[in-house]
């Protein structure tokens, strides 16, 4: 596997131009997209929960049998 490293910008949309021929065609690509740790949106995140609950994958946590914790579980976090 052959990774590529691209330093682009977004434009003021948000959206991402990447001009780098790959000289293949009709052919289906993986990009990879690595943000730096320091950046946090709290749009991003919102948009990354509000995907998580309407995914199906995890409809079983609505089971009444996953709730296996109460508050009474465990010791208090205090840091």
């Amino acid at each position: 596997m052959k990774a590529i490293e691209i330093n682009s910008k977004t434009d003021k949309y948000g959206n991402l131009k990447i001009e780098y021929p790959l000289n293949k065609k009709n052919r289906n690509v993986r990009v990879l997209i690595l943000l730096d740790d320091d950046y946090i949106n709290p749009e991003d995140e919102k948009f990354w929960l509000q995907s998580i609950s309407k995914n199906p994958a995890f409809d079983f946590l609505n089971d009444p049998a996953e709730d296996i914790y109460s508050l009474k579980n465990g010791e208090p976090f205090n840091d």
